[in-house]
């Protein structure tokens, strides 16, 4: 059924899961690779547990086991979409040095922002 909507959307539930999976890895590469101070630590353990839970709160979503539990979940995503985002430029505020490297990782998370978005309104008309 929510697949079903989903094709209609044009969008395939594979495709989704898969490209909200590498941007949690994305992610995950970016952290590891950035300075552990005071503040980096927090805003690392902050974006680590958003980022990951947008492909995990999608593929919950996709189980769900109705209408009313896809949209709740898909609200979910969008919500943990934008706290990546906000976390994302907090980071290149504390480690200007990786912004050219943060840069893509935040475009990409908008794009989610975007599809999730978009799928949120379209369900707004299934009842």
């Amino acid at each position: 059924m929510y697949n079903e909507s989903m094709a209609q959307a044009g969008q395939k539930k594979y495709d989704l899961e898969e490209r909200t999976a590498k941007f949690g890895e994305e992610v995950i590469k970016l952290c590891k690779k950035l300075p552990k101070t005071d503040i980096t630590k927090h805003l690392i353990s902050q974006i680590v547990c958003s980022s990951t839970s947008i492909g995990a709160n999608y593929m919950e979503a996709n189980g769900g086991s109705s209408i009313k539990d896809f949209r709740n979940k898909i609200h979910i995503v969008k919500k943990e979409c934008g706290e990546t985002k906000h976390h994302l430029r907090m980071i290149a505020a504390a480690v200007p040095d990786k912004k050219s490297e943060i840069i893509p990782i935040w475009q990409e998370c908008h794009e989610l922002v975007l599809i999730f978005q978009k799928i949120a309104q379209s369900m707004k008309s299934v009842k």
